[in-house]
């Protein structure tokens, strides 16, 4: 998986109070770890991935037409 400058993604339109919130190194799902999240230029959608072991799996995909704020890593 590509290492790339995003580090935290938030799903929706009231940021504080419902909005999910989605970071790398975050443990989600029985275990695993989000290891990355990609913007994909050929859909316009952003791609969060998660590893447990050494297996990377895609877990969720957010369309652009929905409440997205991105937070990039700054130590890149």
């Amino acid at each position: 998986m590509a290492t790339n400058v995003i580090r935290k993604i938030s799903i929706g339109s009231d940021y504080k109070n419902e909005a999910m919130h989605y970071a790398v190194g975050q443990q989600v799902y029985g275990g695993h770890i989000i290891s990355d999240i990609l913007f994909q230029d050929e859909d316009d959608s952003y791609n969060i991935y998660i590893k447990k072991h050494d297996e990377i799996l895609p877990w969720k995909k957010f369309n652009s037409n929905m409440a997205i704020s991105v937070e990039y890593d700054l130590e890149y």
